[in-house]
């Protein structure tokens, strides 16, 4: 039997709190590539969106043509990534959910029963750097996952992870996410998904995934089972 092939979300399920240095670099950059005023801090709700998402509604706000949103796309990339780099603080490890850190070196340490990826709406570059940071991308390996950067849905992404990881099968794949987005991304692709509570969203909110926890701590049992056949329910 394959492994599970993991789709770990970042911000609100890897990380709580992390997000501060990251929406300020998407700000300043949909500004300069688009030659406004300064962004100050937006009514656009981030949870379990894309940055290319988020950026468009900011500037669509702002009164910036989807045309020209659209021409503009990759220099926004690449502006976000120069300016998270410069704000993105040196250690983020105090930022790791609880419980979180624990549990990815018990996952990593059973590659016969798990793989571990990514599955966010992070900019990849901006993704990677943010591990990094926390001390946590030597669990996710390069060339592997889905973000922000491959599509501005979100549901596309599981597709994007599962073909890199050489074609996985759906029914060893798992997204794993804190906001209803996560749910709703690997619903579109047929997934099973664990929730869990650290995010904006509370217990109640979650409750269309096929497991919700209240954190890292309780999620393991789950993908155990999981990892070992048991059905989802």
């Amino acid at each position: 039997m394959r492994p599970l092939l993991l789709l770990f979300d970042i911000d609100g399920t890897l990380l709580q709190r992390a997000s501060v240095e990251h929406a300020q670099a998407l700000l300043e950059a949909a500004a300069q590539v688009h030659e406004l005023s300064p962004l100050a801090d937006t009514a656009v709700s981030p949870a379990g969106r894309t940055d290319l998402a988020i950026a468009r509604e900011v500037l669509a706000r702002a009164g910036v043509p989807a045309a020209q949103i659209d021409a503009r796309s990759a220099a926004l990339q690449a502006a976000t990534v120069a300016a998270y780099e410069r704000l993105c603080p040196p250690d983020l490890s105090a930022k790791l959910a609880p419980g979180m850190a624990e549990l990815l070196e018990a996952l990593s340490a059973r590659p016969q029963s798990f793989r571990l990826s990514l599955l966010t709406g992070n900019l990849e570059a901006v993704a990677r750097r943010k591990l990094a940071a926390a001390g946590v991308a030597h669990h996710f390996a390069d060339g592997q996952g889905a973000f922000g950067s491959d599509a501005e849905s979100r549901d596309e992404l599981p597709a994007v992870a599962r073909a890199r990881a050489g074609g996985w099968p759906r029914s060893r794949t798992v997204v794993i996410g804190d906001t209803p987005r996560d749910i709703d991304c690997a619903r579109a692709d047929g997934l099973r998904v664990a929730a869990v509570a650290t995010g904006p969203y509370p217990l109640e909110a979650l409750a269309d995934a096929d497991a919700v926890v209240d954190g890292a701590r309780a999620l393991q049992p789950i993908l155990e089972d999981w990892a070992s056949g048991a059905s989802a329910g």
